[in-house]
């Protein structure tokens, strides 16, 4: 049976070197594989195909990168956490608008997908908030 890995990617190389002294004082080197890079760099070069789940932790750059999530799927299904910054005002739903968003690039590259689960996770300026999608990648 293959062992679970995790992968984490990146452009930090601060970040990638702190994440390898982590590794190596919880002893997870046998599972956890710290890379340096651009994330749609390396999965192109070497991760495309290989997880169940994507986690996109940086709002600014997320949307741009969801095809390159969708590609490190296996069999082009699994999951995308999935983050973002959106504009919101009163009447409108913050978690609806990110939704929408999200959908409209999904639907363009002909990704199948639903939305299983989404909140905000905190308020970042007026009418600004910072919400969390779970996006289930289905074919």
């Amino acid at each position: 049976m293959e062992r679970e890995r995790l992968y984490c990617v990146d452009v930090n190389p601060v970040a990638i070197n702190f994440m390898r002294e982590n590794v190596r004082l919880n002893r997870v080197s046998d599972r956890v594989v710290p890379i340096l890079g651009d994330s749609k760099n390396v999965i192109l070069a070497r991760l495309q195909g290989v997880a169940d789940r994507v986690i996109m932790p940086l709002p600014e750059r997320a949307f741009e990168y969801l095809d390159f999530a969708v590609s490190a799927l296996k069999l082009g299904e699994g999951w995308v956490h999935y983050y973002d910054f959106v504009h919101a005002l009163k009447d409108d739903d913050p978690i609806e608008k990110v939704q929408v968003k999200v959908a409209e690039k999904f639907e363009g590259l002909g990704v199948g997908f639903l939305f299983p689960f989404g909140r905000v996770v905190r308020s970042t300026g007026p009418n600004w908030y910072q919400v969390v999608l779970d996006v289930k990648i289905v074919k």
